[in-house]
């Protein structure tokens, strides 16, 4: 039944077909030569008529055998190409059949119509006969096909092994192709539109890759960050062995992740890891962080460690070229956190127990020095903070101002936006007639001001996008940067002098520190100790928050210098409507978690609500069994969030996953584009994902 399939098919394409091109020239060629000689044979009847004649007989020969020849051939020449080609249809349907790549032909739907050997081996694996290859791979939808002549490729998994799957689309003479191959053994014939899918098994080269991937090596540096500290609240005699038991903790913590120790200062270790050992510490998050705190033969403080990794760099000297960002970046948050730098990524850990102050004041002496410096070679000298200014932000720039001027330099304080507690102190500067007209400047004159001989000074901010003018850190050619808030992946990374200590309860107690030794010739005035002294109090609630030793010397320089706090206080009063709206914020707050408060602060009855959000939440944290608290203030299209805790809970991390940071106690956060609603619910779920990941 099939061979006499075959032959009526054979007999149809015989009366169908007609031989065409060049094969179809190929057989009239002798037709045509005979009228070229019948040419020549007329014009020899005019030269010689016998030699005509007898050239005619040849020439009628030639002609009737090549129309003879042209009758006959062309039947057996049809013939035998359609045999060819129906024998070349079933080799080809062979070799699809017999093709090592698994090879399918589908509908848009999904609808399995023709498979070849290998494809039906895949297809029967775990012992299922799909008709449909979306029940094979979920990652083929109707979206995934491709159109028109594209192709799509797709990545999936069945069973054990992993498929890179090629769709295409086929083209019309390829259906029909397909139709005349396949037809006997499918439904293809009532198809629209089918798909070429192929299947390429890739288990083999992923686990090769994967397996380069665990090997890659990783570059560490670990710092104990109060190596001295630890050592000066302990006994003399029991300092080495203290010493050896952190020394034998981190190596054990390194060995058994298959790494490589070695100590290359008394206080700072170099590590050589896998990949893989990697993932797994990320996996435990850097249980080490915590270990080495219990290390206690009677020392008073416990030990804390930093670590700096790097990974995925295209050389070995990247690698630790990362590392060593890695580890400034957690020194610069304070400490006591790993920080990962996989390429471009940052990733931190950590970071749960509040930073030690450092009762040495060489840095501070250095940085003075160095600042001093750096004002005696420039011109002129601008100074910037963060918008919408508040008073530690202009107190400290007061105060390089006053550097500046000890130096003979000119000075500019940039401000546009300032919050309206902050008003009251400017309108002391601007009413002294001892102090230029252009003290203060908005960012136009400062961009106008700007030369190469211009020394840019940031305070209180060490994020660009976060600057007054962030386009003059684009054409300044000496920046500094004072702050004293923790480092995050946006920083100001080419500046010259950069001083940022987390420890510090504010900036202007960094600042107040560097005048004692920027030289002899520094005078401060009471008004301009006001406004460092001001700066201390508001950033520390009344040195109730963050407060050590150090911001206490800072605050008696102050005061020696002429800074009085009755003044200060009526300076920083709080208006009816301020208290009233802080009130509101206190009273509507919800407590999350039986532990977070979160509340909204009204921005229509103040004029600087992101100020009085602040101290609302630094009041909500006087609430029995609140561990941090959190107000949300909408001003200017953004959504501010000042987050405070007193020390159970870093809130810089928590703010950072929103994409702003701060310190362990006092962080915030800017979003833009949403609503107060959908802020709220982010901040919630990012609470409850990290109480869940134990990060919190």
């Amino acid at each position: 039944m099939v061979v006499e399939n075959l032959d009526n098919r054979r007999i149809g394409m015989k009366r169908k077909v007609e031989l065409k091109g060049n094969l179809n020239m190929y057989l009239k060629w002798p037709i045509l030569m005979s009228i070229i000689l019948l040419i020549m044979n007329i014009i020899l009847f005019f030269i010689n008529v016998n030699v005509a004649l007898v050239v005619t007989v040849f020439v009628l020969l030639e002609v009737i055998i090549a129309i003879i020849i042209y009758h006959y051939s062309h039947g057996k020449i049809l013939n035998d190409l359609i045999s060819f080609g129906s024998d070349y249809a079933q080799i080809q349907k062979q070799l699809l059949k017999e093709l090592s790549i698994p090879y399918a032909i589908v509908e848009k739907n999904g609808k399995i119509l023709w498979m070849n050997q290998a494809f039906r081996i895949i297809e029967q694996t775990e012992g299922k006969n799909y008709k449909n290859i979306k029940t094979m791979f979920g990652e083929i939808t109707e979206k995934a096909m491709p159109k028109k002549d594209e192709e799509k490729e797709l990545h999936s998994t069945l069973g054990d092994k992993k498929y890179k799957i090629v769709i295409k689309k086929m083209l019309l003479t390829e259906i029909n192709q397909a139709v005349e191959n396949l037809s006997e053994e499918g439904d293809i014939t009532k198809a629209v539109g089918i798909y070429a899918v192929y299947l390429f098994d890739e288990t083999e080269m992923l686990t090769y890759v994967r397996q380069i991937e665990e090997e890659q090596f990783v570059a560490g540096l670990i710092n104990l960050d109060n190596y001295d500290e630890a050592l000066d609240s302990i006994e003399e005699v029991r300092r080495s062995l203290l010493v050896a038991l952190i020394d034998r903790k981190i190596n054990k913590y390194i060995t058994h992740y298959d790494g490589i120790l070695r100590k290359i200062e008394k206080d700072k270790y170099f590590v050589a890891l896998k990949q893989k050992s990697l993932v797994k510490m990320q996996q435990e998050r850097f249980s080490l962080l915590e270990e080495v705190k219990t290390v206690n033969i009677g020392n008073d403080m416990s030990v804390t460690l930093s670590i700096g990794l790097g990974a995925h760099g295209n050389s070995y000297a990247q690698n630790y070229e990362f590392a060593r960002a890695a580890i400034d970046m957690a020194l610069g948050r304070g400490g006591d956190q790993a920080v990962l730098k996989d390429g471009e990524n940052i990733t931190y850990y950590g970071g749960k127990t509040q930073s030690h102050e450092k009762n040495t004041r060489v840095k501070a002496r250095v940085k003075a020095h160095a600042l001093r410096e750096l004002i005696t070679n420039s011109e002129r000298v601008i100074i910037m903070g963060h918008r919408i200014s508040d008073v530690d932000c202009i107190g400290a720039a007061i105060g390089v101002f006053l550097a500046a001027k000890t130096s003979g330099k000119k000075a500019h304080i940039v401000i546009s936006n300032v919050a309206s507690s902050v008003i009251p102190l400017l309108d002391r500067f601007r009413a002294n007639s001892e102090y230029e007209s252009d003290m203060f400047v908005n960012s136009e004159y400062a961009l106008d001001k700007l030369d190469e001989n211009t020394l840019l000074v940031v305070v209180d901010t060490n994020r660009p996008s976060y600057t007054e003018c962030p386009e003059l850190l684009q054409e300044a050619k000496n920046i500094v940067v004072f702050d004293h808030h923790r480092q995050g992946k946006d920083v100001i990374d080419n500046a010259i002098l950069s001083y940022v200590e987390p420890y510090a309860s504010s900036t202007c107690e960094m600042v107040a520190e560097i005048l004692q030794y920027y030289g002899e010739g520094v005078r401060i005035r009471p008004l301009e100790a006001d406004a460092l002294y001001s700066g201390v109090v508001v950033d520390t609630n009344n040195f109730m928050n963050k407060t050590g030793v150090r911001t206490f010397e800072a605050a008696a320089f102050l005061r020696r210098n002429g800074a009085d706090v009755t003044r200060v206080r009526k300076m920083f009063r709080e208006d009816m409507c301020d208290y009233k709206a802080k009130a509101m914020a206190v009273r509507d707050a919800e407590v999350f978690k039986g532990e977070y408060a979160i509340s909204i602060c009204p921005a229509d009855t103040s004029e600087s609500p992101t100020v009085v959000g602040a101290q609302a939440a630094n009041e909500l944290l006087n609430i029995k069994g609140v561990k941090a608290s959190f107000v949300l203030t909408e001003y200017n299209d953004k959504i501010y969030i000042s987050a405070r805790s007193i020390d159970e809970v870093n809130v810089q991390i928590i703010m950072e996953r929103l994409g702003g940071g701060g310190h362990l106690s006092i962080a915030g956060a800017q979003i833009a584009d949403a609503t107060m609603e959908e802020v709220v619910m982010r901040l919630k779920d990012t609470i409850a994902s990290m109480i869940e990941q134990k990060e919190i």
